[in-house]
Order: C-alpha cells, then structure tokens, then sequence
C-alpha cells in the first residue's frame, strides 16, 4: 500500500475533525463513502482510521460506524503516548515556535549522572539547553544529553532547528521507544532565569530516555514547562 495515500487520507480526516466539520461525538461517514470520496482501496482507508484511532480521534463502534471523540482543548497538548518535536506540537497546536540554544557542549557522563540517566560513566555526551518560545512566550526549557557515537555531528545549529529531523534525515537512525516520567517539581534558579513563568515557583517536568531500533538508548532529556500553559494527553484503553 502507497504510504503516501493512507497518510495522505489521514491527514485530511484529522484536519477536518480538529476543525470540528466531523463534529465531536458524530459519526464518520462510512468506510464506502471514505473510499469513493479519497478513489482508494478499503485497506487503504481503514490503515488512516487505524491511525486516527491510535491517536484518539476516533474509536469504532460495532454495528454504528466510528466516532470522533476528539475535543479541541483550551491549551497546548503535549502527547505523551507519541514521539513528537517540538516543531510538529507547535503546527498542530497551531502556535508560532522559536528555539534558543542557550547551551550547547561536550561532557562525560559521570557515575552519578548515569546513574541518574541510564547512560554509562565515561560516554560522551553532546549536553543542550534550549529555550522554546510558543508565541513569543518562553514557556519550556529543554534540557538535553545526546550520545555522541550515535549522534555525530551535531551542532547549536542543528539543535536551534530540530535534532530529530537531523537524527531521522541524516543520519538515517530510527527512533522507536521513548521511557517517560512526569513531575511537578519546584522551579530552579535556572528556570526563573529563563522562562516566563508569570509567578510560578514551580514547573512540570517530563523526563524522557529515548531509544533506537537497536535497543540503545541515544537521549536523555528533562523538558521543564511552564504549568500554566501545557496540557499532556494521552490515550488509553482498558485491557481484559
């Protein structure tokens, strides 16, 4: 099956619930009338359901048809079920995004730090720090540790724009699994310094240990937002 198609239909029924035409709790038109609208197979139509379902747009219920269940929401959604940059949070939040590096070095992990981590003592590191703007707002501070033997060549550069598309593109890894916590923790010196945090002492903080399709973990990353601003969602079902 062209991934092009399926993507392409996904695409155009996600675009066209968020923008509530397939209003919440409706049902989709019918698998028949998808595949005559987008001239497809039923295959096709049913792996860009597929997806809409995996993304909580939609559920199918049997003997009906399927419904949306989406519902816009009030603030930024960050996933945490998905692997998403920044970059593609801002385009579907609909939001003008600016990065600034505001660190960028070479380190060696030390017992503590992996530890902490999950990398090794004595791997070196590509360390980052970058503040993310959501219009003109610095709302996240982004705190990164790279393996370098798997992520050669990276730069302040490459980091202001996206390290992912770098590590995908470029280099041709593929990311597959992403560990992550989320707390609420006292805001530090360095988040008062750099984020607007319009009176908080406090910040939401996401920590991810992201992972190849080898199995090696390449990334470790504290994401430190702003409370005020950020909704995380995520989907989940209930298993018998």
């Amino acid at each position: 099956m062209p991934k092009a198609k399926y993507e392409a239909i996904y695409r155009s029924i996600k675009k066209k619930i968020e923008a509530q035409d397939y209003a919440y709790q409706s049902l989709l038109p019918s698998e028949n009338t998808l595949i005559l609208q987008y001239g497809c197979s039923r295959n096709t139509v049913r792996r860009a359901l597929a997806d809409l379902i995996d993304d909580g747009y939609i559920q199918p219920i049997q003997g009906k048809g399927v419904r949306v269940i989406y519902q816009p929401v009030g603030k930024t959604t960050f996933i945490i079920g998905g692997i998403e940059t920044f970059q593609e949070t801002a385009r579907r939040n609909r939001l003008h995004a600016v990065t600034r590096v505001v660190r960028f070095e070479s380190v060696t992990a030390d017992e503590a730090f992996a530890a902490r981590s999950g990398f090794w003592p004595g791997d070196a590191l590509w360390a980052v720090e970058r503040v993310r703007y959501l219009d003109d707002k610095a709302l996240i501070l982004d705190v990164n540790y790279f393996l370098q033997d798997l992520v050669p060549g990276l730069t302040a550069d490459i980091a202001a724009r996206s390290i992912y598309e770098y590590i995908e593109s470029v280099l041709g890894m593929q990311i597959v699994t992403s560990k992550r916590k989320m707390t609420v923790e006292h805001a530090t010196t360095r988040d008062e310094e750099l984020l607007d945090l319009d009176g908080y002492d406090c910040v939401a903080v996401v920590t991810n240990q992201t992972f190849n399709a080898d199995g090696i973990m390449f990334e470790y990353t504290q994401s430190r937002h702003q409370p005020d601003y950020f909704c995380f969602q995520d989907i989940a079902t209930r298993r018998k």
